[in-house]
């Protein structure tokens, strides 16, 4: 396994310097992604994130897996029917860290004003055939007195529409693909940042910058610029190379409350300015709100909900829900900035969320080492992002270089469709035990209960975490013993698991991207754990 400071063996070119096949800029869901399925087809690969894994974008979504209901107003059928394709193969893939997820949409009285009822149902008819489903149930109409996610409404909604999607940690799941992608050889550094990458005929010679200012110098026979909304400036500054995608940067805010129903339904709200929101049960005990859509012109990397956006999403939630939610219930904001291609769209909520991929290889009759950017794209469409990325490298890094001393790389076919990702094995684990493979929440609920009998002196709250967040890799974790208990239920075992294995350095790595913890610790708790960090990695 190649971890933080790994380097593929004999792996060198001409220069002497570490060669790869290919550096992947960018440790959000589509950079670890493309590292993955390239790694998995045998390329020698080095990732490198400047700051921790799913720092901004990729940790500040909504938590869907979902096609995209609202997209087919926009006419988006491409990117609709791409994205319910892949719900179901990601369903599958870690059955841990995502599971199906039914949604209400209440008919509003002030439907004259919105999507009127006939819209609604023609969405739902091309939202349930566009792809095959294996896993998800239709659609289908509802009378909300009488259903059990009409309760917490204002009795006015009488009527909704209920359908399927899916829920992710996505934190976890940009973690788990860099996990993937370092087992099978990838070399993944993080707080380490490209600065400066220079282009030969057959090689990047790539500079790298470690967070204590020390740098070292590699090279690659091609370079992957997934750096998200910084994909733009990284091409400009760093890669040398002209800008020519348009990106239009949209701030996506979320706010997080007390729970405010039981039931394990999410909601989405259509709004009078023509938006939706979402209200998602969220970590057992909270409800999360979003999301708004509006430009962004500040620092990327410290968009922050502002008051205005938290007032309107509990406006908005406040129209439908019987309880008002106001600011004061808020215990948790954040807010991500997604690098969405601009196609001149007035509205950000119409900005497409679609993904497109640059591949430079040179101009005007001179061959140069390949250059391919990432631009835009959403959560449920990273697999299949990454596996196009790979298909348009793989010709390339196969090429013959007169004047590059390492040989030509035949890489293998796709194979992330049929993958699980790391802990996502769970009806292995289980046997001939197992229910059937499109039953993803009996699967889960079959391997919780199991792990529950092998640790019977654990918590069963503790187990059923450690299922949730790690899958079959629990038991990897709880191998050794878990050792002291830094906060309640967070014991040293699990803090140098995710030390060692899943590159968490600081407190904030553990509390609000490869958990939620920081939820539900006091603030000295979440001081404990922070300095647990710090002395380990002193």
């Amino acid at each position: 396994m190649q971890t933080t400071d790994g380097g593929p063996a004999n792996a060198t070119s001409d220069s002497g310097l570490d060669g790869y096949d290919a550096i992947v800029v960018g440790g959000g869901v589509n950079g670890t992604g493309i590292a993955r399925d390239l790694a998995g087809r045998g390329a020698r690969v080095l990732l490198c994130e400047k700051d921790d894994l799913a720092s901004h974008t990729s940790s500040s979504s909504t938590k869907l897996i979902h096609g995209g209901l609202r997209y087919l107003e926009y006419r988006e059928f491409s990117l609709v029917r791409k994205a319910l394709r892949e719900r179901e193969v990601l369903l599958k893939s870690a059955p841990h860290i995502m599971r199906p997820l039914r949604f209400v949409m209440p008919r509003d009285p002030r439907s004259h004003a919105l999507r009127p009822v006939w819209m609604i149902r023609i969405g739902l008819f091309l939202y349930d055939h566009l792809a095959h489903r294996e896993v998800l149930p239709p659609s289908r109409t509802v009378n909300l007195r009488h259903y059990v996610a009409g309760a917490p409404l204002k009795p006015q909604f009488t009527k909704g529409f209920v359908y399927s999607d899916g829920w992710v940690d996505d934190a976890r799941l940009v973690a788990l693909c860099a996990l993937d992608a370092a087992e099978r050889g990838a070399t993944v550094l993080t707080r380490t940042a490209c600065v400066d990458a220079v282009r030969g005929a057959d090689r990047w010679r790539v500079t790298l910058k470690a967070e204590d200012g020390s740098t070292r110098e590699v090279s690659a026979r091609a370079l992957v610029n997934a750096a998200g909304p910084w994909a733009a400036e990284f091409l400009m500054e760093h890669a040398h190379a002209a800008d020519r995608v348009h990106l239009r940067l949209v701030k996506g805010s979320h706010i997080v409350v007390k729970k405010l129903f039981e039931h394990d339904h999410a909601y989405i709200f259509q709004n009078a300015d023509g938006r939706i929101i979402f209200a998602i049960p969220y970590e057992h005990g909270f409800t999360l709100i979003g999301t708004t859509d509006i430009e962004h012109h500040g620092a990327i990397g410290e968009a922050r909900a502002e008051p205005d956006e938290i007032a309107y999403l509990c406006e908005q939630a406040s129209h439908y829900f019987a309880a008002p939610v106001t600011p004061e219930q808020v215990v948790w904001t954040y807010s991500g900035v997604r690098p969405l291609i601009d196609d001149e769209s007035g509205n950000p909520a119409a900005v497409t969320r679609d993904y497109r991929l640059e591949l430079d290889s040179g101009r005007d009759g001179s061959p140069q080492a390949p250059l391919l950017s990432v631009w835009g794209g959403k959560i449920t469409t990273f697999r299949k992002l990454a596996e196009e990325a790979v298909d348009r490298l793989a010709p390339l890094l196969a090429r013959a270089s007169s004047g590059d001393a390492a040989a030509p790389i035949q890489l293998g076919e796709p194979w992330t469709a049929a993958a699980t990702l790391p802990g996502g094995d769970l009806h292995a684990f289980l046997g001939t035990a197992a229910p059937p493979a499109n039953d993803i929440v009996a699967i889960f609920d079959r391997f919780a209960a199991a792990l529950a009998v092998r640790h019977p002196s654990l918590p069963a709250s503790l187990v059923h975490r450690l299922a949730r967040s790690y899958g079959t890799r629990a038991e990897v974790l709880l191998k050794d013993g878990l050792g002291g208990e830094v906060a309640p239920q967070v014991f040293e075992g699990e803090l140098a698991y995710l030390r060692r294995v899943e590159w968490a350095r600081r407190g904030e790595d553990v509390l609000w991207r490869r958990s939620k913890l920081g939820l539900h610790l006091r603030p000295d708790e979440r001081d404990a754990v922070t300095a647990w960090l710090a002395r380990a990695s002193a």
